[in-house]
């Protein structure tokens, strides 16, 4: 059953916040408790979040998918201004300097998300410093426009983040020189570990559906570890059956990679070319097209439900256990790190951190007591 949040607007402590008001659930109220920049404001009674010009954004992609809705209709946007912060205009050099970066930035094959935050805090950096010269810009310019701007707003970790980075790329290739932004103590994200099903439970997901597509959708972000992207920009001859691959053109960080496509899915995939006979993508909508994220939710949802799973499983839920499964039946990390695409393998390894493989090894000491339970 869906549970609904409503956004609004507030100011806290002179700071503006964003209200997420519902009534008492433990189960929502865990699960909004986890979203990194909430907090519970016991004067006022309510859980609420920094208003930065990214928190809708990062709320709307925080709940994706765990049957949640976020009625923001009553948001507004909020004009953050102070007396002793007036931000003026760019002057034209300066717009000239951001159209040079953006131009930069594309002709690199980056995403035009990136292209707009980049582009967008490099700019603020040079309002806030009044259109001063890029040249004669130093390290402290950074870490008072950090302080007196960023911190305090108190805009959340990851807009922080992007801002620094933003303005560190652009100092570095094109005024070919380093801002050093570890001056600048940033705070650390909170590491939380992924959430991962048993497999009683992907059995569970996988059998609830009989709907071919649905199915098959399901069947291979699980069995092969993909993303939820991944799985709706595949086309019918990236799945080479005979050669038992898929392979993913253009992941994250616009990789190619090949994984294993496994034998018994072969079947399945065979009846369902048959029977949908898609033009394009592998997965199309009933008008044809792409097949939509939100329609994948949907699909997700509906079978999570009808599994009994009382939880806010999302697509990616289905990739971190079959990256833990993995490593649970003994493959080895680096194979892990290749099949899920992971540039470090820092990165594949938080699946350690959850996997049962060497922790059901461990005995507790109550298990060598001679003791009555």
């Amino acid at each position: 059953m869906w549970k609904t949040i409503i956004l609004r607007n507030d100011t806290f402590n002179k700071l503006p916040v964003i209200r997420l008001e519902f009534p008492f659930d433990v189960e929502l109220k865990e699960l909004v408790k986890g979203f990194p920049e909430s907090m519970w404001y016991a004067k006022e009674q309510v859980w609420a979040a920094p208003y930065t010009p990214t928190q809708l954004s990062a709320l709307l992609d925080y709940f994706k998918g765990k049957q949640v809705w976020l009625d923001y209709s009553s948001l507004k946007k909020v004009e953050i201004r102070e007396k002793y912060t007036e931000l003026p205009m760019l002057g034209e050099e300066l717009q000239l300097e951001i159209q040079r970066f953006k131009d930069w930035l594309r002709n690199r094959r980056y995403s035009e998300s990136t292209i707009k935050t980049y582009s967008e805090a490099v700019a603020l950096f040079f309002r806030f410093l009044d259109s001063k010269p890029p040249s004669s810009i130093t390290n402290e310019d950074l870490e008072v426009f950090n302080r007196d701007y960023i911190i305090k707003r108190n805009y959340s970790v990851s807009y922080q983040s992007q801002v620094i980075n933003g303005v560190k790329l652009y100092f570095g290739i094109l005024e070919d020189r380093q801002l050093d932004p570890d001056i600048i103590k940033r705070p650390r994200r909170p590491k939380r570990l992924p959430e991962v099903l048993s497999k009683q439970e992907v059995k569970a997901i996988l059998e609830a559906l009989s709907n071919p597509k649905h199915r098959l959708i399901l069947l291979l972000l699980y069995s092969c570890g993909l993303r939820r992207g991944e799985v709706l920009n595949l086309k019918t001859q990236d799945i080479q059956p005979d050669r038992g691959i898929i392979v993913v053109k253009k992941g994250k960080g616009n990789k190619d990679r090949i994984v294993r496509f496994p034998e018994v899915l072969h079947a399945g995939f065979n009846a369902y070319l048959k029977a949908e006979k898609p033009v394009t993508y592998l997965f199309e909508g009933q008008g044809g097209g792409q097949y939509g994220p939100r329609s994948l939710a949907e699909v997700l949802n509906k079978a999570v439900k009808r599994a009994g799973i009382n939880k806010p499983v999302t697509p990616h839920w289905l990739r971190h256990s079959y990256a833990t499964h993995l490593h649970e039946g003994g493959t080895d990390i680096r194979y892990i790190q290749e099949v899920l695409g992971h540039k470090s393998s820092r990165t594949t390894e938080i699946y350690t951190h959850v996997s049962n493989r060497e922790i059901k090894e461990i005995r507790s000491p109550i298990e060598d007591m001679d003791i009555d339970l």
